[in-house]
């Protein structure tokens, strides 16, 4: 066997070993973020209404209605800056490894649609807000 081969062989045989031992683990990882998981994967479009049906998305949602409806420029834009902490919050990386490993089981999918339309959302509400000049 040659040296390609035989490290090849090792690392696969690290890995094998490894993932058989952290299997316990990646269940206990869905059982604590989603006790009611039925077993089907979630997908981006799932993780997304998930996220904006947690309480402060609803609250945040609120809020930028409120903000809109009276068209409040600064308003809008402190809403837009509580969405921005409240998605900072959401990437941060997660010291224990319990995101990523209900992600790769699948319980959990990466939140990207949903800070796509927070954004989307935060920019349409603070355009539509915003001071224009007069003309004379």
């Amino acid at each position: 066997m040659g040296p390609v081969r035989r490290r090849l062989s090792q690392k696969l045989g690290l890995g094998l070993t490894l993932s058989v031992l952290a299997s316990p683990a990646l269940a206990e990882a869905c059982d604590t973020l989603r006790p009611n998981w039925n077993g089907a994967p979630a997908t981006l479009t799932s993780e997304a209404v998930a996220l904006f049906l947690a309480p402060v998305p609803l609250f945040l949602l609120g809020a930028l209605a409120v903000a809109v409806l009276f068209r409040h420029a600064m308003g809008t834009a402190l809403v837009a800056l509580l969405w921005s902490f409240f998605i900072s919050f959401l990437i941060w990386p997660d010291a224990t490894g319990i995101q990523q490993a209900a992600i790769a089981e699948g319980c959990m999918a990466q939140p990207t649609y949903f800070i796509i339309a927070s954004a989307a959302l935060c920019f349409a509400a603070v355009v539509y807000t915003a001071r224009r000049e007069k003309r004379l």
